[in-house]
C-alpha cells in the first residue's frame, strides 16, 4: 500500500490522513514533500473553513521513516520543519485527532497544529535524543511555547513516551477523549469552529501566534466585512449568524 496523505472535505472540514500502515504511519520524504503543496491547496479553497490532521487506523504517526534518515538526514529535517511550518502558517483552525502513537515527527506536526485532542491510550514522544539529531529550533521553540521550558527538556533529553493524560496536564493536547469517542467530539468541534466568524478566527490566529505587524490590517478588515454588524443582529434575533468574510478571499 503507497504511503500517502489522503484528503476530503466534507462540511467545510478538511481531513488529512496520514496514511503508511506498514511503518505505522511514519512520514516518507514524498509524504514530508507533498503537504505543503497540499496545504497551500486547502488553504485556497473557499469552502474550507477547518482542517483536521488525522493517521489512519489505530496510530496517529510514528515519526519519519527512518529509512529516509540514511542518505540526508539534513535534507530529511529540511522537508520536516517546511511541512511542520507550512501546517503552522494554514490560515484557518488546525486540530490534530490523535489515536495511539504521536512521536517524533508525528508530534512536531501536531504540535504545529491549533489545538490537538486525543484518545485515551494516545502516546507522545519527542524522540531526537534516541537518534542524535539536534532537533529543529522552530519545533523546540514550537514545543516549548506548548508545555513550557521545564516539560519540554524532558521529553527532549529524555526520548521517554508520556500518557494522554500527562499531556493534557502539561498543554500538549487540549482535550482527551475515552475509547471511541474522538470522532464523535471532533466532528461536533469542528462543526462550531465552522460556524464561526472566519475574521475572528483568522486575527486571532495571528495574535496568539505573536504577529505584532498587522493590527491596523485587521481594523481595517473588520471594519469592511460586516461580519460584527450581522453577529449583532444575529444574536438580537436569535438566529443563527451568517458570517461572511472568508480569508482565501481577502486582500
Amino acid at each position: 500500500m503507497e504511503p500517502q496523505l489522503l484528503h476530503g472535505v466534507t462540511e467545510h472540514v478538511a481531513t488529512v490522513v496520514i496514511r503508511h500502515p506498514e511503518k505505522r504511519n511514519a512520514m516518507t520524504a514524498a509524504m514530508w514533500g507533498s503537504l505543503p503543496p497540499l496545504l497551500e491547496t486547502l488553504a485556497a479553497d473557499p469552502d474550507v473553513r477547518v482542517l483536521v490532521l488525522t493517521g489512519e487506523g489505530g496510530t496517529f504517526c510514528a515519526g519519519a521513516d527512518i529509512s529516509t534518515l540514511r542518505g540526508s538526514p539534513l535534507e530529511a529535517q529540511r522537508l520536516a520543519v517546511a511541512a511542520e511550518e507550512a501546517l503552522a502558517a494554514f490560515p484557518k483552525p488546525t486540530l490534530a485527532a490523535v489515536r495511539g502513537h504521536c512521536v517524533g515527527g508525528g508530534a512536531q506536526l501536531a504540535a504545529a497544529c491549533d489545538l490537538r485532542f486525543a484518545e485515551e491510550g494516545a502516546r507522545f514522544g519527542v524522540t531526537p535524543a534516541k537518534l542524535g539529531i539536534v532537533y529543529p529550533a522552530s519545533a523546540t521553540r514550537r514545543l516549548v511555547s506548548l508545555v513550557g521550558p521545564a516539560t519540554a527538556k524532558y521529553l527532549l533529553f529524555s526520548g521517554e513516551l508520556i500518557e494522554a493524560g500527562r499531556a493534557l496536564r502539561t498543554g500538549l493536547v487540549d482535550e482527551v477523549l475515552p475509547e471511541g469517542g474522538l470522532d464523535e467530539r471532533v466532528a461536533e468541534f469542528t462543526r462550531i469552529l465552522a460556524s464561526r466568524s472566519r475574521l475572528t478566527q483568522a486575527a486571532a490566529k495571528e495574535f496568539a501566534n505573536g504577529r505584532t505587524d498587522r493590527d491596523a490590517y485587521w481594523s481595517e478588515r473588520a471594519g469592511e466585512s460586516g461580519d460584527t454588524a450581522e453577529g449583532v443582529a444575529a444574536f438580537l434575533e436569535r438566529r443563527p449568524p451568517r458570517f461572511t468574510w472568508n480569508v482565501s478571499t481577502s486582500g
